[in-house]
């Protein structure tokens, strides 16, 4: 066997990794819907002929350990019925998807007649069928309310667009739109296949698949060498769910037991609560890829994402519990379980690595507008990211990230710009700011969330909430003597005078000429809050994100109203 070139690995893992983020600018510059070329709701990847992965640019993470067992989906069901220029289609959570929205696209890639990688692009479309436009139904209590499920499917064959399949697809959608999208994401794939198709050729097969073999094991020996960082022991966490969307008031625990053991660690859900009746479920490639996102989180950002990471971990969740809903239940919450989800490894591990896990992130409030943009005269689907973004939790040594969003999406979530947002939905963008007094105290304080205020000026709109973080147990947790951020909450004032303060999985009609204001809470503190430096404290107060009350309250930190000095401070002197 020839020897491997390390400097070779490097350069093939960092090509790869370029293939992949040129596969993501592909998308950006092709897609037209808001979701995909603002927001980047989607992934890029990819994988060997066995369906592991090579790598991936993960713009938003959850998605991005889902792709993997699609794939692997796709092979099942195709085998050997694979051809250069094949095309197919997967979302189905029931064979490895993870939302129904999320659709994959897979391209194979064969060099001289041999089958070497796949690539892959998934993307949240704005429209796929069910119950509710947009596809968030909370009503659902099962999965044909939700969506058109796509199990692999070939769209293309040989190069030979399958057209009555493609009708097929097109026909349980909304949105033209979707049909625009699809085309981009396989485009994308084709930029892949291209990139692919040019590293085997400059080096040759053997040399590749060498140097790739080289590049998974190197993977594992960091992330082993990671998990040795951690002291070994047994660890247990838990976090809450509120409210399924059919039994007010009803709780649904998330339980992780975390066995730590040299250099390899096993996640372990037993003690999970069973699915819910209604869309507060996930399936297991949406909550494995919560568990890898949030673990790595924890270890150095610079590993590989390859399969080689994925060796020294184990995850265990239950069939049937709330994170691996069975067959049919609806599951379209699932991406958004990955809030507690991390909340639940994070509260796990705090005692073992407190220099480097993270207060609670703000839970997910959202809301989907749909309705008839009347400048158009077409249909619309707007998913209001930039109302939905709270604050990150703090770490030791900094503050939480301001406006970041999800954990799922891990700063990945990009807010809409306010003029793109003006000329593709039908809203009038009043107000957008960050939210005084919104996060957590601590020695280094959360991530402040925002306000957001627009008028809706659609006809036949309607708003499907879905999220959490409306109970106060529901606050982003601190951590070390921290606080806990501030509560989300949406409000909606019609032309009438009314006041409607809608459920967090809540389905409700929106009179045109309705203002629409949201809150969207802080991240949790880290550490005494009294051992913040008082200057930073007035600084806050004088740049109108830390009221003089809770500088008092929370800080022990008198300000001068008018200098911003500090005049006096109460409690434990600051170090």
């Amino acid at each position: 066997m020839s020897a491997v070139d390390p400097v070779l690995a490097s350069v093939l893992q960092r090509r790869l990794r370029a293939i992949t983020q040129e596969m993501g600018l592909t998308l950006l510059r092709t897609t037209r819907s808001p979701i995909l070329n603002e927001a980047r709701d989607f992934v890029t990847g990819l994988y060997d002929a066995q369906g592991r992965i090579l790598e991936q640019a993960e713009y938003i993470p959850i998605l991005a350990f889902a792709l993997a067992p699609a794939c692997r989906a796709v092979l099942e069901a195709f085998g050997d019925d694979v051809h250069p220029g094949d095309v197919f289609l997967h979302n189905d959570v029931f064979s490895g998807g993870n939302q129904h929205n999320d659709v994959a696209v897979f391209r194979p890639v064969f060099h001289e007649g041999r089958l070497v990688a796949w690539a892959a692009t998934k993307g949240h479309q704005a429209d796929i069928g069910g119950a509710q436009a947009g596809g968030y139904n909370p009503k659902a209590t099962e999965v044909w309310q939700e969506a058109l499920r796509i199990p692999p499917l070939r769209i293309v064959e040989r190069g030979r667009p399958l057209r009555d399949v493609w009708r097929l697809v097109l026909a349980n959608v909304r949105l033209p739109i979707v049909a625009e999208d699809l085309r981009a994401q396989i485009g994308g794939t084709v930029v892949g296949e291209r990139g692919v198709l040019e590293v085997y050729r400059r080096h040759g097969a053997a040399t590749v698949e060498r140097h790739l073999d080289f590049l998974f094991d190197a993977a594992e020996r960091r992330m082993r060498s990671e998990l040795r960082r951690i002291p070994d022991g047994t660890y247990r966490g838990e976090s809450t769910v509120f409210y399924d969307g059919h039994h007010p008031g009803s709780r649904h625990r998330i339980v992780v037991t975390i066995d730590k053991r040299g250099s390899d660690i096993a996640f372990d859900y037993t003690g999970t609560d069973p699915q819910t009746v209604g869309f507060v479920n996930a399936p297991y490639a949406s909550s494995f890829s919560a568990a890898i996102l949030t673990l790595l989180m924890l270890v150095d950002p610079d590993l590989p994402h390859n399969a080689g990471i994925l060796r020294p971990l184990r995850v265990h969740i239950p069939r049937g519990t709330i994170l691996n809903a069975e067959f049919p239940a609806a599951t379209t919450f699932g991406n958004t379980l990955a809030g507690p989800h991390s909340d639940a490894i994070f509260r796990a591990l705090a005692p073992a690595l407190p220099d480097r896990v993270s207060a609670g992130w703000n839970r997910m409030l959202g809301m989907t507008v749909t309705g008839l943009d009347p400048r158009r005269g077409r249909r619309y689907v707007d998913i209001l990211f930039l109302a939905l973004k709270g604050g990150s939790g703090a770490v030791r040594g900094l503050d939480g990230y301001d406006h970041i969003g999800l954990i799922n999406t891990a700063g990945g979530l990009l807010a809409q710009d306010y003029e793109m947002l003006e000329v593709h939905t039908p809203h009038r963008l009043r107000r957008h700011e960050y939210l005084p007094d919104s996060a957590g105290p601590g020695r280094w304080r959360g991530g402040l969330g925002v306000e957001t205020e627009f008028e809706v000026q659609g006809a036949d709109v309607t708003g499907v909430v879905f999220g959490d973080g409306v109970d106060e147990e529901a606050r982003a947790f601190g951590l070390f003597g921290g606080g806990p951020g501030a509560l989300n909450a949406i409000e909606l004032a019609t032309p009438d005078g009314a006041i409607v303060v809608p459920r967090s999985k809540d389905v409700v009609a929106i009179p045109r000429g309705t203002v629409f204001r949201q809150r969207a809470g802080g991240g949790g503190g880290f550490g005494e809050p009294r051992e913040r430096p008082a200057e930073t404290v007035a600084a806050e107060v004088r740049d109108g994100v830390l009221s003089p009350e809770a500088a008092r309250r929370d800080y022990g930190v008198e300000v001068h109203p008018g200098t911003f000095a500090v005049e006096r401070v109460t409690g434990r002197p600051r170090p």
